[in-house]
Order: C-alpha cells, then sequence, then structure tokens
C-alpha cells in the first residue's frame, strides 16, 4: 500500500511541474494556425471510435476548455503492456488543415505501478504544432490507465511548448499509473527509446 501511494504522489508532483513553465516574452506576433473546432474533433472521433464513443464529446470538451483548439490531430491505433516497466507502441496519420496529412509512428517507454496490456484506437489532439515535421521528437508525461475490457480515457505529454493530448479507447486488462514519454518518427521502429 506505501508503494502505491508513493508512486501516486510521484504521479501529481510531476503532473504539476509539466504543465507550469515560466512566460516567455515575444518581439514579434506569431502567424495565426488554423484549428479544429470542437464539433469538428468530435465528428471526427466518432467515425473513428464508433459506438464506443459516448464519451467522447466530453472529454474533447474538457480538453478545449483546458488548452483551447487544436491545429492538428492524429487517429490511430496502439498496444502497450507493462509489469512496472512497460511499452508503447502505436501508428497513425496526423491531419491538418493547412499543412497536409502526414503518417506518424510513435513509441516510448514507461515506468510506475502498471500491469497488463491492451490494445487501443487513439485520436491524439495536437497544440501549436508549428510546423508538421516538429511531431518528431520526445512528449513527455503522466499516464494512468484503468481497462478493464473497454474504457476511454485522456492524458496530456509536452515537449518545446507543443502539447499532446491522447485520447484512447482501449480493450484489455491494465491498472496503474505511470511516468514516461511517445517518441514520434516517420518510420516504424521496435526501439522505445
Amino acid at each position: 500500500m506505501f508503494c502505491v501511494l508513493r508512486y501516486a504522489l510521484l504521479a501529481l508532483v510531476v503532473s504539476a511541474t509539466i504543465g507550469t513553465r515560466p512566460g516567455l516574452a515575444q518581439s514579434t506576433p506569431q502567424p495565426a494556425r488554423p484549428t479544429y473546432g470542437s464539433g469538428e474533433l468530435v465528428d471526427a472521433g466518432h467515425k473513428f471510435f464508433g459506438g464506443i464513443s459516448r464519451g467522447l464529446a466530453t472529454i474533447i470538451e474538457r480538453a478545449v476548455s483546458q488548452w483551447g483548439l487544436p491545429n492538428g490531430y492524429v487517429l490511430g491505433e496502439e498496444g502497450g503492456g507493462a509489469f512496472v516497466g512497460g511499452v508503447r507502441f502505436g501508428e497513425g496519420v496526423l491531419y491538418t488543415k493547412n499543412a497536409g496529412d502526414l503518417r506518424v509512428f510513435w513509441q516510448g517507454p514507461t515506468v510506475g505501478w502498471d500491469f497488463g496490456g491492451e490494445g487501443s484506437r487513439t485520436m491524439i489532439l495536437v497544440y501549436h504544432l508549428p510546423a508538421t515535421n516538429a511531431i518528431y521528437q520526445r512528449f513527455g508525461g503522466v499516464s494512468g490507465s484503468a481497462y478493464f475490457v473497454g474504457g476511454l480515457g485522456m492524458t496530456a505529454l509536452t515537449a518545446n511548448d507543443i502539447v499532446l493530448v491522447p485520447i484512447r479507447s482501449g480493450v484489455g486488462l491494465r491498472l496503474g499509473a505511470n511516468v514516461g514519454y511517445l517518441k514520434f518518427t516517420p518510420r516504424a521502429t521496435w526501439n522505445p527509446f
């Protein structure tokens, strides 16, 4: 029980520090990037997730209220498993309004109190992406999983002012909380690091 509380406290501390960054002074205004509205995201999610998307609108509204409107999103599939340490692998397509579509792959390790395995359809909301190739980097964060046969959940990952919000609809048996990152690449790889 003490280990569970320790990991939960670590997850809270890390998640609180990831979202805080000092304000940056900008000498020139940045051009506005075309964004997706909540309705467009919900429609894309309903088409992608199908019948298991009852709570999708609520999750998207929560993400939009916290981070605003995204300027891209990824639709894809992923799988992963863990026994204290774990891995996650996925592939999909990044959609943007003004820069075209881009095939992406992601993988990453996790460490924490996390056990089981799952497969999921994933919609990743992308915020503040300056160019499509800026997706090719590591995004760190804290994740929690609670899949018992099926479920829908949201997490947040950040790197260089870009925020990714994966929304997963999973099937499997996985429970826990972990710290890790996702690394996006232009080609599939088995190396999660």
